[in-house]
């Protein structure tokens, strides 16, 4: 007796699916609260969203300070300020501050956050440290250091990217001298103790400039000309404000900013099935795998979250609403003509795309505009408002309208009323 292996049919497999969907958004979102313990010591294989989520200063506590730099007049003022802000970093970085942003802000300042320290003198002593460049032989001795160096930038030579330097009249002694004794072996350059560059001497320099060539690539040779050049010609640079935002301010800001949310989507997601039915519960996934989805990508891409950045996932729950909107009322305005139940579904969402692709584009304009010109929270609200209505589009369109394929051939075909009033 021959065996027949028949295929599931249709309703039965849009089932297994619903169900497997649903079940993977639980275990997600738990995993997103709990985390995933790796031994007993608390550590973590997969920490809780509200760990793995990078906090700004307005949730987190910390220290924020604003410098304007002093435009010594020769040109290299944006260059120097490039450097001034990659030293800077550095120096944090390697005093343990690894969470620490140095950006520039607006034409001529530099704004520094240090989240999770409560001292502003504890980072100002050490931004305010001069940067140290120096030159060392093979041996270990001291052979110039960064006031010696007049200029240094990255050029292309032969195709390839190297870095070009000018020594001053001094330097230019004392670096004939090195590269005379020093054939063959390598000459350390040194930011702050750390190695920077360690070039090999292939002649001896007597002109007072040269090149350090074996860039991997042109972001290199200009990363080293900003660091040799900014400890070469520190920028001055004048603080203009420095502040210290309290943390339990920001564990009550935040905590209220999530109560709130919750149950404002608790509300929409009651609405929407009130007033849409079946399609308010496709509506309903649909927004809560919107959220995962924002938050798994704060969480991967280490973007800070600022209360402004709450604000812009709020505004794009309110975008993925009323693209749903727009679509439901285009079914029910099929239906109401008396079209089939998958055709309307199939012509409602037809009808809403331009609709929906258009107000979200726009939006998605506005916050590229926001991402570029503005600063400090303006520009956190502009990331995460960029990402919300991304991902409330996608879900929009794809997710909704794959949840409610499902849902219609399950069994609601021929049940046009649970869709719509």
């Amino acid at each position: 007796m021959k065996k027949v292996i028949k295929r599931a049919r249709p309703r039965t497999r849009n089932i297994i699916i619903l169900c497997a969907l649903l079940a993977l958004m639980a275990i997600v979102g738990t995993l997103a609260l709990t985390g995933a313990p790796l031994d007993s010591r608390g550590l973590y294989r997969l920490k809780p969203w509200g760990q793995a989520i990078s906090l700004g200063l307005d949730l987190r506590g910390g220290v924020y300070t604003v410098y304007r730099g002093k435009d010594p007049g020769d040109g290299t003022f944006s260059s120097l300020l490039d450097g001034t802000a990659q030293v800077l970093t550095n120096r944090l970085t390697a005093q343990g501050y690894t969470e620490a942003t140095v950006v520039r802000q607006g034409v001529d300042r530099i704004r520094i956050e240090i989240p999770s320290i409560s001292d502003p003198q504890e980072i100002l002593d050490i931004i305010g440290t001069p940067a140290v460049l120096q030159f060392y032989d093979s041996t270990g001795a001291l052979i110039m250091e960064g006031r010696d160096v007049k200029t240094a930038q990255a050029v292309l030579m032969d195709n390839q990217p190297v870095v070009a330097f000018e020594l001053n009249e001094d330097g230019t002694k004392k670096f004939a001298e090195a590269t005379q004794a020093n054939i063959g072996k390598q000459i350390e350059i040194r930011l702050d103790g750390r190695v920077i560059s360690a070039p090999t001497v292939n002649t001896a320099i007597t002109g007072g400039s040269g090149y350090i060539e074996g860039m991997s690539g042109a972001d290199e040779a200009n990363r080293l000309a900003l660091l040799i050049q900014s400890g070469a010609l520190p920028l001055e640079i004048e603080q203009l404000e420095v502040s210290a935002i309290s943390a339990t301010l920001g564990v009550e800001a935040l905590d209220r900013a999530v109560l709130a949310g919750i149950i404002g989507l608790v509300l929409i997601c009651l609405y929407m099935i009130w007033r849409y039915r079946m399609m308010g519960v496709v509506s309903s996934i649909s927004l809560t795998l919107y959220l995962m989805i924002v938050f798994f990508i704060l969480a991967v891409s280490m973007i800070q979250l600022t209360l402004a950045g709450v604000l812009g996932i709020v505004l794009g729950v309110g975008m993925a609403v009323d693209a749903n909107v727009v679509i439901f009322e285009r079914i029910n305005e099929e239906l109401r003509k008396g079209r089939p139940l998958i055709l309307a579904a199939r012509a409602g969402f037809q009808n809403a795309l331009s609709a929906v692709l258009d107000s979200n584009i726009t939006t998605l304009i506005a916050a590229f505009v926001l991402m570029i010109f503005g600063t400090g929270t303006i520009k956190g609200f502009a990331n995460t408002l960029a990402i919300s209505v991304a991902v409330s589009m996608i879900t929009a369109l794809v997710a909704s309208r794959g949840l409610l394929n499902i849902f219609i051939s399950i069994g609601g075909a021929d049940r046009p009323r649970l869709y719509a009033r």
